[in-house]
């Protein structure tokens, strides 16, 4: 049986842990004289209310989480952070409903990127950096960082770990998944401060190099300008996103292997990094010499342009140098494509993952040997680990799962009035975690115009992505409530 008044204790003491990341845009406004820190004080006291009231009022857990607490756990602290999270935008005047503001939110903790604003610039500095710092807090995981710090989880923190943090395989790098957790933020945070330092000493100032550090990190895309990345015409932090939005789309259990362990040849003989680098190497071949011989780019910027836009949607950020919706349509399909593959698993990138897909090619290559051999005994296999049945049947149902919320979305978008286009376009970068699609929701343009319930769905599809369809799902089958 789930016990709800354990679940609403764990997720007050999330809460509180939003309301403490509250604190420090709240800081900020009140040092830099913003107006907004009346709405951050109200939005802090109320999530910090509703948090310390679920933390005491409902008992502790005596024993470890269950499984099935443990996603419900997951799914209730997102829709729950998501909701609280909106109060700074919803109660400053730059949002003009409840429902855009929880849909920047949800994009921001998602990391998905998608905005309903036009005029990004218009936003007092506090909320600048909440809207990025939400990218970086929703990054590795709220409920990672949940773990990490909150000892009352115990050994059932390990069920969020694996629900929050999931991948190919289970990666436990220390014997206790709280010291994992701390050891991946530690690498996090480190990568962080140098992007900040690097991209100030290509000349950003210091608010905009922080903002666009916590949303490369992040994977999310959202930035302090309209424009993007474009607005700075900066080659150099360009090539410095890259490096780090790359670095960011990679496995973070790699990351502690490389820079902790120093096991650099296990690193690079990893399959998924490398397919993750062959893919992202190939696609911006494709663009380049695109953009280079068909649309009038010189070598340098189409090379720029191209290795920019490709390591943005692969690693699903979104953050934008280029109209790309005005590239050919070679280069518009690749990109598309790449929306679809994302990064590694055990990053802070959305997508189908790369070693899904590697996996996915070899089950259709054994069911194609099978037909050939039918008496033959295969595995599968990925690098030098063999794949357990199960894991197999969990990830083609995880992608039967992601082609019905597509279908499904997508039709429902569809019918409130949007084109093919751009309805499959937006829930693909949204489902996705992109931000930026084609069509009316376009890099050069936003989500205001949606309908209400188009925003509903596609924070509902933001959500289903982040927590990679069976847990958020899962909670909405009858047999899960079953004692």
């Amino acid at each position: 049986m789930i016990r709800l008044s354990v679940i609403l204790h764990s997720t007050g003491a999330l809460l509180l842990l939003l309301a403490a990341a509250m604190l420090v845009p709240l800081a900020y406004a009140m040092v830099v004289g913003d107006k907004s820190h009346q709405a951050f004080a109200l939005a802090w006291g109320i999530t910090a209310g509703a948090g310390g009231a679920c933390f005491r009022l409902f008992r502790p857990p005596e024993t470890d989480l269950k499984l099935r607490e443990g996603l419900l756990v997951v799914s209730l602290t997102w829709f729950a952070v998501s909701l609280f999270g909106a109060l700074p935008f919803y109660l400053s005047p730059s949002f003009a409903s409840f429902t855009d503001a929880v849909f920047e939110t949800v994009s921001g903790f998602t990391t998905t990127g998608a905005s309903i604003l036009s005029d990004v610039e218009s936003l007092p500095r506090s909320l600048q950096l909440w809207r990025c710092f939400t990218h970086w807090v929703g990054g590795l995981g709220i409920v990672v960082l949940g773990v990490a710090v909150l000892p009352l989880l115990s050994g059932g923190g390990l069920h969020l770990y694996r629900a929050e943090f999931s991948g190919a395989r289970s990666e436990k790098l220390k014997p206790r998944v709280t010291e994992t957790a701390l050891a991946l933020w530690r690498i996090y945070a480190v990568m962080t401060l140098v992007e900040v330092l690097a991209l100030r000493l290509a000349g950003l100032g210091t608010s905009d190099a922080v903002c666009h550090a916590f949303s490369t990190m992040g994977t999310g895309g959202f930035s302090t300008k309209t424009a993007s990345i474009a607005a700075f015409h900066n080659p150099i932090a360009e090539y410095i996103v890259i490096i780090f939005m790359i670095l960011a789309g990679m496995n973070f259990a790699r990351h502690y292997q490389l820079w902790v362990e120093g096991r650099v040849r296990d690193f690079f003989r990893d399959p998924e990094i490398r397919a993750y680098l062959v893919i992202l190497g190939m696609a911006t071949i494709v663009v380049a010499l695109s953009l280079w011989l068909e649309s009038g780019y010189s070598l340098e910027e189409g090379w720029r342009a191209a290795l920019f836009q490709t390591t943005s949607i692969l690693t699903t950020t979104g953050f934008v140098t280029d109209d790309y919706e005005r590239w050919k349509p070679v280069c518009q399909l690749s990109l598309l494509l790449l929306m679809f593959i994302g990064g590694c698993t055990g990053s802070t990138a959305g997508g189908l993952k790369v070693a899904r897909l590697l996996l996915l090619a070899k089950v259709l290559s054994r069911q194609f040997r099978r037909i050939v051999e039918p008496r033959a005994v295969l595995s599968v296999r990925l690098g030098r680990e063999v794949i357990p049945e199960p894991t197999i049947q969990s990830l083609l149902s995880l992608v039967n799962l992601a082609l019905v919320v597509f279908a499904v979305a997508s039709l429902i978008l569809a019918a409130t009035g949007l084109d093919l286009l751009s309805a499959i376009a937006a829930v693909a970068a949204c489902m996705f975690n992109i931000g930026p699609g084609l069509g009316t929701v376009g890099p050069s343009d936003n989500y205001a115009h949606l309908p209400v319930l188009a925003k509903w769905v596609l924070a509902f599809c933001m959500i289903c992505g982040r927590l990679e369809f069976v847990t958020s799902l899962v909670i909405f089958a009858p047999g899960f409530w079953r004692k």
